[in-house]
This record gives structure tokens, C-alpha cells and sequence, in this order.
């Protein structure tokens, strides 16, 4: 069985649904793996969301480990947050020592690692846009979609390094953000930046309720948790493996690129 070491900070809802999606398809043998312990960056009382991950995981009888980065030496992390980073994962990495995992997963965890951490295992995370596609927060990819005129978009797991999102993408999928239905949204937007003036008044006016926009984020978020799904099934079914930071086929090569598992969602999709 493959271990996963799971790290959130619970800030909302959906890394409840995230941890819930993933444990489900591990208890069905979708995942042929597990947790062997799950780290929240939140401590029990500091918000109501992280508490109910804590006991939703506790239920589930997995280790949970709990340090509140907001309440580490806020001073320091005011003043010097590369060696705030440093010291407050060192303490993570210390309290994790007891367990081990082959693969850790951000899931809705909201600091930045430090190097120790990338360099101690391999971490995977999620990015809203495909390998080639722009870097950023979501709502800055889907501008930058917008502003491109791009054709397609997608969903991506990457390895997680010290600089920030930059990290070689591990698996993704693919999706069209044009043709069919699409072009009346895109015809929408243009009459609605023409009448606007300018990309940055757009967003001022319509912001993430433009139909364009809240369609990309819709059709995005559909596909973030069946992709964390299957990557995680795939490494644990040894159809590929993370080593020092390179991506291997069963047979041990290494891959040319990242896995694409388009075809998969959109047919759990389907």
C-alpha cells in the first residue's frame, strides 16, 4: 500500500471535500494507498473549518499533527519570512519525523515550504492551469487566459520546489476554452471589454461574475479533484514514480514529459 503524507491548512469547506474525495477513493481501492499522517498548518480552536478537518480525519483513524503558522513567531515572519519559513518547517518536519510517506500532498495548504521540505521527499501540489499555461492564482490565470485569447486551458499537479510554482509539472489534463458554446461567452467578453475600455476596468466592472470567467473557474474545479485522483492512483499503481525530483515509468526510464491523463477525466467526467 502507497503512503501519502496529507498537508492542509482547512481553510475552508473544500479541503474538507478534498480530504473526503481522496480518503473515498482510497476505502474503495481506487487509490490502492493511504495516509499515514495528516498535517494541518492551523491549531485546534484557531478556526471552525480546520477543527472540523481534524475531526473528520481523526474519525477516520489517521494520525493528525497540528502547528499553527500563523501563531509561529509572527514577528519574525514579519520581518524575515525566508528564515521564518526556514525555522517554522523545521518544526513541521520534526513533528512528522514518527511517520513516513512516500509522496506528500498539498491540499489547500497555504504557506510556502521551505527547501528543507523539498528536499526531504517528494511534494506535489495543484495548479489551475495546464503545463503551459500561465502561473498565479486562479483568478490571475483565468485573466491571463482572457487577456491571451486562449484556446485552452487545464488543471495540473507539479512537484513543489523552492521557487515558488515553478516546480516540473507531474500530470495534467487539457480542456477547450473555445469553439461551440464557448464562443458566445468570448463574444460577450469582447462587447463587455469594448464597452469597458480596458482589460483592468473589465475586472472592476465584472470581476469573477463575468460569464467568460465563471465558466473557465467551472469547468476548472471539475476537473482539480478527479486529476488529484488519478495521480494519485497512478502512483500508487507504480505507473509512475517521483525520484530526486524526476518523473520514472514502471519500467524506471524516465518519462519526456509529464503524465497526461486528459483522457481519464473526461471520461469520469462523462
Amino acid at each position: 500500500m502507497y503512503s501519502f503524507g496529507w498537508w492542509s491548512t482547512g481553510r475552508d469547506i473544500d479541503a474538507l471535500n478534498l480530504f473526503d474525495t481522496v480518503f473515498d477513493a482510497c476505502e474503495k481501492g481506487v487509490i490502492k494507498g493511504g495516509f499515514s499522517y495528516c498535517f494541518i498548518s492551523r491549531d485546534p480552536g484557531e478556526s471552525h473549518h480546520s477543527d472540523q478537518l481534524v475531526e473528520r480525519i481523526r474519525k477516520c483513524e489517521i494520525p493528525v499533527v497540528t502547528l499553527s503558522a500563523a501563531r509561529f513567531m509572527p514577528e519574525l515572519r514579519s520581518s524575515d519570512r525566508s528564515r521564518w519559513r526556514e525555522l517554522y518547517h523545521r518544526q513541521v518536519l520534526e513533528r512528522i519525523r514518527p511517520f513516513s510517506a512516500e509522496t506528500v500532498v498539498l491540499a489547500g495548504y497555504m504557506w510556502v515550504v521551505s527547501p528543507e521540505v523539498c528536499n526531504a521527499f517528494p511534494v506535489i501540489n495543484l495548479h489551475p492551469a495546464a503545463p503551459d499555461g500561465p502561473a498565479g492564482t486562479w483568478q490571475e490565470v483565468i485573466w491571463q487566459l482572457i487577456e491571451q485569447g486562449a484556446g485552452s486551458t487545464g488543471v495540473m499537479m507539479h512537484l513543489v520546489t523552492p521557487e515558488l510554482d515553478k516546480g516540473p509539472p507531474v500530470s495534467f489534463c487539457r480542456f477547450p476554452i473555445k469553439g461551440g458554446s464557448w464562443d458566445r461567452l468570448w463574444d460577450d467578453c469582447r462587447a463587455r471589454l469594448q464597452k469597458a475600455g480596458s482589460l483592468d476596468a473589465l475586472k472592476e466592472n465584472a470581476g469573477e461574475a463575468l460569464p467568460l470567467f465563471a465558466e473557465i473557474r467551472r469547468q476548472g474545479v471539475r476537473r482539480e479533484l478527479p486529476l488529484m485522483v488519478q495521480t494519485l492512483r497512478a502512483l500508487a499503481d507504480g505507473e509512475f514514480s517521483i525520484v530526486e525530483g524526476v518523473l520514472r515509468g514502471r519500467d524506471g526510464k524516465e518519462l519526456e514529459g509529464p503524465w497526461d491523463l486528459t483522457d481519464d477525466i473526461e471520461r469520469e467526467l462523462r
